[in-house]
Formats: C-alpha cells, sequence, structure tokens
C-alpha cells in the first residue's frame, strides 16, 4: 500500500479498507480458513487486541493490513463470536489516519465494556518522528482511545490521552507501546503500557485516571532489569486464584535451559502487589507457551468469571510462512486460566466440548512399532490420550504421534520418558525454508504415565500437557489433503485414544 501523506487521503483509509475487504475477502471459501481459529479476514494479521465482551458478544480485534499477506501501516481487524469458536468479521474498526498514528499506525492495545453503554478502545498510535543521528527513522508512541457501538469507532477528539510528557524520568517515548486498560471497583481507570528505560531495559509503566480520559503516572508497575530479553510488549496483569499475574512478550529472548527460547517470546509471572506503592512483586516465572508460534497475548474476564486467554499464533521468526493464502496469521485456541501448583494452567475453553461430534474410542491399545486406530485421523480433530508402559519395569523408550501426515509429509509429536522431554517438531512438514521447526519441553511431574489434549485445526496444532500444566502452539502448513494420524513407540505401551471431530464454521462470511 502506497504512502498516504496529505490529510484528505489519510482521512479515507478506513472506508478504503472497509471496501477492499468488502470486495476481496469473500472470495476465501470457509473451507480456505480454519475451523475454529480467527484467522485475518484477509491480508496480514497479529496480535489479537480489544479482547472484551460488549452486548452479549465476545469482541476481538487484531493487527491488521488487509491490503497485503505481509505487515503493513496497521489497522484495527474485528470480529464477534458467541462461543468464542466461530467468528463473523465485522468492518475494520480503526485506521491510521490521525497525525499521531499515521506513521506505523494504529498498535496493539485493549478494550472496555463502559458502565454509559459505549464500547472503548485504547491503543498505542504511532506517528514519524524524523531522523536518528543514524539516519533511521525514530517513531513517536502515544496511548489514545476511542469511543463505539460495537460496529463504528470514533477517535476521542483529544488524543493522544497519554503521551512523553506523563512519562517518568528517563522513560523512552519511542518504545511505549501495548496499553491494558481496567476499571477499579470505585469506577477509576488503570492501564499498563510497556516502555524501555534508559539502559534499554524493559519496564511496565501504570497509569490510573478518573474518566479515562485524563491521565497521571502512577508507577513503574514491574522491571526487567535486563533478565529477560529487552522490550516487553504486550503487557497484561490480573489476580487470578489469589495470585497476581503479570504476563508479557519480550523480544529477542536468550534461551533459559528449557524453559526460555531464543528470540521473541512469552512470560509469566506470578507475585503480588506492594501494598504501599502499588509494584508488582514476582516470586516465580514461566514460558507460557512452549511452542513454535505464540506472541502476544492478552486476556478478558468472562460474564461467568473465568479469564481467558488468546494468542496469535505465529512467530516474528517464522513469517516467512505466508503467502500460500490470501491471509496470514491466526489467533490461538481461547484458553481458560487458573494458576495451581505455582503455575499458570491453560485448557481449551469449555464451548469446544460442545463443538465436538463423532466420538471414537480405543482403550488399552497395545503398541510397539508403528500404528494406525480405525476412526483416528483428520485435520480438524479434538484427540486426548494417555500413554504408559505395558511393563513398569521395561519402560518404552520413545513414543510419538505423527499427523497431518500423508506419503511425503507429517509433523510429529515426541516424548521420551527417560529425559521426561516433549517435542513438537514440523522439519518434515513441507516448510522450504530453513527457519526454526522444533521446540520442546520438560515434563518434570511425569510419573509414568502421559496425557496429552491435543487440538487440530487445518493449519495448526495446540498441544496440552496434563492438566494443561503446559501448552505447545504450532502451524501446520502441510496440505489439507494429508489427514492421517499415525502413533509409535519404541518399547511396549499401552494406550487409550479418545478423538471427536470439531463441527465446522457454520458462520456467513467467515
Amino acid at each position: 500500500m502506497p504512502a498516504i501523506d496529505d490529510d484528505a487521503a489519510r482521512g479515507d483509509r478506513l472506508a478504503r479498507a472497509r471496501d477492499y475487504e468488502e470486495r476481496f475477502s469473500g472470495n476465501i471459501a470457509p473451507s480456505e480458513r480454519p475451523c475454529v481459529h480467527l484467522p485475518a479476514r484477509i491480508g496480514w494479521m497479529n496480535d489479537p487486541n480489544g479482547f472484551s465482551y460488549y452486548r452479549d458478544r465476545y469482541h476481538l480485534f487484531y493487527q491488521y493490513h488487509p491490503f497485503e499477506t505481509k505487515w503493513g501501516p496497521m489497522y484495527w481487524g474485528h470480529a464477534v463470536s458467541d462461543d468464542l469458536l466461530h467468528w463473523e468479521f465485522l468492518p475494520t474498526a480503526l485506521a491510521p489516519d490521525e497525525p499521531y498514528d499515521g506513521g506505523a499506525g494504529c498498535f496493539s492495545g485493549s478494550a472496555l465494556a463502559l458502565p454509559d453503554g459505549r464500547h472503548m478502545l485504547m491503543y498505542t498510535g504511532v506517528a514519524d518522528a524524523g531522523r536518528k543521528p543514524d539516519g533511521t527513522l525514530a517513531m513517536r508512541q502515544v496511548q489514545c482511545v476511542a469511543f463505539g457501538d460495537g460496529l463504528d469507532y470514533r477517535k476521542y477528539e483529544g488524543n493522544p490521552v497519554i503521551d512523553e510528557t506523563l512519562l517518568p524520568e528517563g522513560a523512552s517515548a519511542e518504545h511505549f507501546r501495548d496499553p491494558k486498560v481496567w476499571m477499579e471497583g470505585d469506577g477509576s481507570f488503570r492501564c499498563v503500557v510497556g516502555n524501555l528505560d534508559e539502559s534499554g531495559s524493559a519496564q511496565i509503566l501504570q497509569y490510573k485516571s478518573r474518566d479515562g480520559l485524563h491521565w497521571a503516572f502512577d508507577c513503574v508497575f514491574a522491571r526487567n532489569d535486563v533478565q529477560i530479553g529487552t522490550m516487553w510488549e504486550c503487557p497484561d496483569t490480573f489476580e487470578l486464584d489469589g495470585v497476581q499475574v503479570l504476563l508479557v512478550s519480550p523480544q529477542d529472548m536468550l534461551p533459559e535451559g528449557d524453559e526460555f527460547m531464543s528470540g521473541n517470546g512469552t512470560l509469566c509471572l506470578l507475585g503480588h502487589r506492594d501494598d504501599e506503592t502499588g509494584a508488582f512483586i514476582a516470586e516465580s516465572r514461566q514460558a507460557i507457551d512452549y511452542g513454535l508460534d505464540f506472541y502476544a497475548s492478552q486476556t478478558m474476564l468472562s460474564p461467568d468469571g473465568r479469564r481467558i486467554l488468546i494468542a496469535w499464533m505465529q512467530n516474528w521468526d517464522s513469517i516467512s510462512m505466508g503467502g500460500r493464502q490470501p491471509w496470514f496469521g491466526q489467533m490461538t485456541l481461547p484458553r481458560e486460566l487458573s494458576v495451581r501448583g505455582g503455575r499458570l494452567c491453560q485448557w481449551p475453553v469449555r464451548e469446544l466440548e460442545r463443538a465436538r461430534k463423532n466420538r471414537v474410542m480405543h482403550k488399552d491399545v497395545r503398541l510397539e512399532g508403528e500404528l494406525a486406530l480405525e476412526g483416528v485421523s483428520g485435520r480438524v480433530v479434538d484427540l486426548s490420550l494417555t500413554i504408559r508402559p505395558a511393563d513398569e519395569s521395561e519402560p518404552y523408550r520413545e513414543f510419538a504421534i505423527w499427523f497431518a501426515q500423508d506419503e511425503h509429509f507429517h509433523s510429529a509429536l515426541v516424548f521420551r520418558p527417560a529425559e521426561r522431554m516433549l517435542k513438537l517438531n514440523r522439519k518434515h512438514s513441507g516448510l522450504r525454508r530453513a527457519i526454526v521447526y522444533h521446540r520442546k519441553c520438560a515434563v518434570p511431574d511425569f510419573d509414568g504415565t502421559l496425557d496429552l489434549r491435543i487440538v487440530l485445526d487445518r493449519y495448526s496444532v495446540e498441544v496440552f500437557v496434563g492438566n494443561g500444566e503446559r501448552v505447545l502452539s504450532m502451524i501446520v502448513p502441510t496440505d489439507q489433503s494429508a489427514d492421517q494420524i499415525t502413533f509409535f513407540s519404541d518399547g511396549r505401551a499401552v494406550l487409550n485414544v479418545e478423538k471427536y471431530d470439531i463441527e465446522a464454521n457454520s458462520v456467513p462470511g467467515c
């Protein structure tokens, strides 16, 4: 999309995006999209934004460049759902059409259903700010709000509501983004925003407001102190099961054992808030997801009190996989969160169970070598299984599941009990680029029986270990005709399998 410099042309950006997606997204058949995961309507998608419940429907916005299947000036795409699984696309909600967001665009943010009936969006506006001494383009990042009715949104005439004048000393005005906003019990507003300090280390800043429009700096909510990655993007904080949780997506992480991998990743901190300062005090940390494709998570509180998480099921290191469809990028399954045994645990939302059909059961299957089970195949399935040794005195050496499989390609999930290590691998999935193709995670609480729940949905797989203590997510690029599932054991094992098909998406336009 060419640059738009003059005010009149910039003002047409929202109308142009809506017209473009309306004219061209209808050419994509429902069978060419995921079944129960939200993809881009057309073009490019990254971070989830504004995940919220408003006027009896779930709303999810997303970073969006409708005109190409690659990153460009950021818009906010928009979709709604009654069940968190089947999504209906709505017209583009925000466009980069103001001086404060007309550069790189409308970056990530969040949303609130207000007591007065309006839907409030809070986002980062990114504008060009001249050239740095090295000749690269500088950015100015500010926080902005818009209000709407669930379909159309108008930006506040007083934007930006938080700019560089409200930064604490030494804080970067160029790396200052992704506000997560909420309301306190007294009706006041709070938000946390990602930032870099003068040393280049991540910090999370907290702001407060009485009306959501006039903000004041409150405190440095959390500091990285150059421990994990650089910039912490997409902060989200909430109390869950008596624990304060902070979720962030660090850039440029270094490996740390089997817990954190290099590159852009995810971090969950569990702790509490200081009663005097309001700052977050971390007591433990873990990865949110151990797979290849997971970033920029965001949560919401459902009407029935569940804390639900969703994330971009992609990775900046593997975006070269795009281009096979007229859309690129999709979200994870929404996941219910809990804190158990000092860990953040995740499980597919219970609504998925209502979308299952055609149950197939196999119990106490003796497994040694390769085995395909009758009725266990497909690319849109919910598969639960338990694997244990046939003889406790002689445990199997390796167990594997090959899925999205045909005579040429497959992806694999491999478990080695002696190492207590689970690996997700797409080396043989048909990729044509030498990108990262496997990730692994430790299963330290393994007691001889491994419980897995595997959700396949056309272009992805999500693996839930145990009761959701660990999750691995991955995009699967293999052609849809590759639908075989094969089990393998090096040594004698016993397998229980419960398999369901997932009902296809029947929402018009999705």
